[in-house]
């Protein structure tokens, strides 16, 4: 097993790099196009062939490197059927495995910070984007968005799964690393003893400012990442 957290300064994205080192092959989460470079040195480095690019959602703060690592390794890019993003190479329905190597990681649909979010489960890790954060979780006032959706995906598909799951989010503003089901469970204050409209009410109060490549990032992402052409 190969395993790499990498981190993007810029949009504090998480992106991560999962390997079979008998089959030599691997999988990228949520990558981010400016860091394609370092991936690709990554993987020769490690004698790893790319075969899956999975995205958790639509991101609005970074543009995806899925197009161009599609296109320099023939993997697969693969995305929640309900994201909005008809470029990806599989749309992954809630409970879909995918299969690298001898290792299997699992789309569990997670949607409310947007309405196509996935999360990933493989091993005793999950990779859950924007919908859980450590601390906290995604905003839901863009996107189709929905406080009371996010809600349901955490307490029905996150909180079930074992405590000692671990949790590595699709960002982190405070230099945290990884987190456990329990630890969320327990101690988000967002969550934690929260009923579903006391929830929906702390969401609404966020009154947050719009990323700021929003109107670049989602357009382009919905093309996997590729430059979109506009007629003169």
């Amino acid at each position: 097993m190969y395993f790499r957290q990498l981190f993007d300064e810029v949009s504090s994205t998480y992106t991560y790099l999962l390997g079979d080192m008998g089959a030599r092959v691997a999988v990228l989460i949520d990558p981010v196009q400016a860091h394609n470079d370092m991936y690709l040195s990554l993987l020769r480095e490690q004698g790893l062939q790319l075969k899956y690019v999975l995205e958790t959602h639509v991101h609005a703060d970074h543009i995806t490197g899925a197009s161009a690592l599609r296109t320099v390794t023939g993997a697969l890019a693969a995305i929640g059927a309900h994201a909005g993003a008809s470029c990806a190479d599989i749309q992954l329905e809630c409970n879909n495995v995918l299969t690298f190597g001898n290792e299997h990681i699992k789309a569990l649909a997670t949607p409310g910070h947007t309405t196509g979010c996935t999360s990933y489960l493989w091993r005793d890790r999950l990779f859950t984007g924007d919908a859980l954060l450590i601390g906290g979780c995604g905003r839901t006032d863009f996107q189709g968005g929905d406080a009371g959706t996010l809600y349901d995906s955490i307490t029905r598909q996150i909180w079930p799964l074992a405590d000692e799951t671990l949790i590595y989010p699709g960002h982190d503003y405070h230099h945290k690393h990884v987190s456990s089901v329990a630890q969320e469970r327990e101690t988000n204050p967002r969550l934690s003893g929260k009923s579903r409209d006391e929830f929906i009410a702390i969401m609404n109060q966020l009154d947050l400012p719009m990323p700021r490549l929003i109107t670049l990032a989602v357009p382009v992402n919905q093309h996997c990442g590729k430059e979109l052409q506009y007629a003169a």
